[in-house]
């Protein structure tokens, strides 16, 4: 985690609804039965999978059920997981390929500077004279740092490299994110 912007915005919250963040993040995909007693691999999609263990209430699939975690267990990279009232492998495969989910409420705090994905998406972009750009519609993750695809009003979408020396402030309470844009940012430059 570095700069201001840090990669903790790589939570796999990315695509939620921009207003008003989202009601639910995923945190892991039920993938197939594992044994005769009711354990299902779960794939981990959270930066925070310590945060799940016994006791722990998941909720499962569209209509977000609530199950609570009776075992976790790492299984290689992914986690072997059960949950109260599923017992046989046929009862736990009716979850399978299903999406668990926290509430959003429940989310671990971030260090002061970092931002989740849901959090930057919707953001109306600004230059450091406030010249309205567009809105963060997207976050591309390149490995080297991510970029926010800015969706102007007109014309085609800005691309913003998430670096100190372009992403100058992001104020949640003001719904902005302020850019300084740099030489050959702006399309037809």
């Amino acid at each position: 985690m570095t700069s201001t912007q840090s990669s903790m915005r790589n939570s796999r919250a990315a695509g939620s609804p921009p207003s008003g963040g989202p009601v639910f993040l995923v945190v892991g995909r039920l993938s197939r039965p594992h044994g005769v007693k009711g354990e299902i691999i779960m794939d981990i999609l959270t930066d925070f999978p310590e945060r799940l263990k016994k006791g722990a209430t998941l909720y499962v699939g569209p209509g977000y059920l609530p199950l609570q975690l009776m075992s976790c267990r790492q299984h290689g990279r992914s986690l072997l997981v059960s949950f109260e009232g599923y017992h046989t492998p046929e009862q736990v495969g009716a979850l399978r390929n299903l999406f668990a989910n926290v509430p959003a409420a429940d989310r671990p705090p971030l260090p002061e500077g970092e931002y989740y994905h849901h959090q930057i998406l919707g953001l109306q972009a600004v230059t450091e004279s406030g010249e309205v750009l567009g809105v963060v519609r997207e976050i591309l993750e390149t490995g080297a740092n991510d970029v926010f695809v800015i969706l102007p009003e007109d014309g085609p979408e800005i691309l913003v490299p998430d670096i100190d020396e372009v992403v100058k402030d992001i104020q949640l309470e003001k719904g902005q994110i302020v850019i300084a844009l740099l030489p050959g940012m702006l399309p037809g430059e």
